[in-house]
């Protein structure tokens, strides 16, 4: 029910911008997260965005880096990734939950296919 977009190979210090967009219902009722999920670890959750579209943050190491914001009209949301670095490698994921952000990957209503985001020189 979502399709994510934007993921690839950049350069340590560079940026990327994830696009993840719902097809079947209405953003509007869902605060969406995003994880990631490094090669050999679990799935964790990144910064989330309610229906008020306040921010919360679940990993400190990407606060003034990344930013989430979304367009209701759109069915989008999206993730702005700046000064990546080796350990921000990972697979992408947005996840969905109607109403309440999604704290952990047990609690999310719907997933993205994910997309690849490999940070190397």
């Amino acid at each position: 029910q979502f399709v994510e977009s934007g993921g690839g190979l950049v350069q340590p210090g560079g940026s990327l911008r994830l696009s993840c967009t719902a097809s079947e219902f209405d953003l509007d009722y869902y605060a969406v997260g995003w994880f990631r999920q490094a090669p050999g670890k679990e799935r964790e959750g990144i910064l989330c965005s309610d229906i008020s579209e306040s921010i919360t943050y679940y990993d400190d190491s990407v606060k003034g880096r990344f930013a989430i914001s979304r367009d209701n009209a759109k069915k989008t949301v999206y993730l702005q990734m700046n000064s990546l670095n080796s350990v921000d490698t990972a697979v992408y994921y947005c996840g969905a939950r109607a109403y309440a952000c999604p704290n952990e990957p047990k609690r999310v209503d719907y997933w993205g296919q994910g997309t690849q985001v490999t940070v190397s020189s």
